[in-house]
């Protein structure tokens, strides 16, 4: 079965309800995430990973992949696109605070991501996943010209950012993925958007089948 964005939303709030909270989604989900770069690259070491994020949950899911990679020996780069002062959500935001006590990890808060030296075998985008609406605003609309040009291997987490989720059309511009990880459910126009999104895995991320009670049945 295929979902919604307003559909999944309300499965997040039910399962948050239930006690299974947004935090714990968002661990989940760069955990099972991170599962996937290992599995492709198992001597992180040796590869150059930029995380890019945004300030909103899907940066959040992002902060937390990169913790997952230098527990795994990596030494990633993330790319904060705006002030930290500016993160919107309690989950992303104490997930930030955590990379900030990390020496393990290079930290890069830009609002002009053009002028980034981007030597990457592996870029992971956390830049918008399902919050796109219209005309993509800066510096997100450069982070995404720059990740574009890069040959790296990318991944998307969620959903490649600027895609919008619901139709599975470009309005502005996007990410082309080589692999998107999508959770819980996939995302009704992500099939649709296949050529930016790369191979689709959705995987679980915990939420109860009982969340999804008066939203899908």
């Amino acid at each position: 079965m295929e979902i919604t964005v307003k559909q999944m939303m309300q499965i997040e709030e039910n399962g948050h309800q239930m006690g299974f909270f947004r935090k714990l989604m968002m661990e989940n989900a760069g955990a099972i995430t991170t599962r996937h770069i290992v599995e492709r690259y198992p001597d992180l070491r040796s590869v150059k990973i930029f995380v890019f994020a945004g300030l909103g949950n899907n940066g959040g899911d992002a902060f937390v992949v990169a913790r997952h990679i230098a527990a795994f020996d990596g030494n990633p780069t993330v790319v904060l696109l705006g002030n930290p002062d500016k993160i919107k959500t309690e989950e992303a935001n104490s997930n930030w605070k955590i990379l900030e006590k990390m020496n393990s990890i290079n930290l890069i808060i830009t609002s002009d991501p053009s002028k980034i030296m981007l030597d990457a075998d592996v870029i992971v985008d956390g830049i918008l996943g399902t919050g796109i609406y219209g005309k993509i605003r800066e510096p997100y609309s450069s982070a995404i010209d720059l990740i574009n040009k890069s040959n790296a291997f990318k991944l998307s987490v969620d959903v490649p950012s600027g895609l919008d989720p619901d139709t599975g059309i470009v309005h502005d511009k996007c990410v082309k993925a080589d692999l998107t990880i999508t959770y819980h459910k996939m995302k009704i126009g992500m099939p649709k958007g296949q050529d930016m999104c790369g191979t689709i895995v959705v995987e679980k991320i915990g939420i109860p089948p009982e969340a999804e009670i008066g939203v899908l049945s």
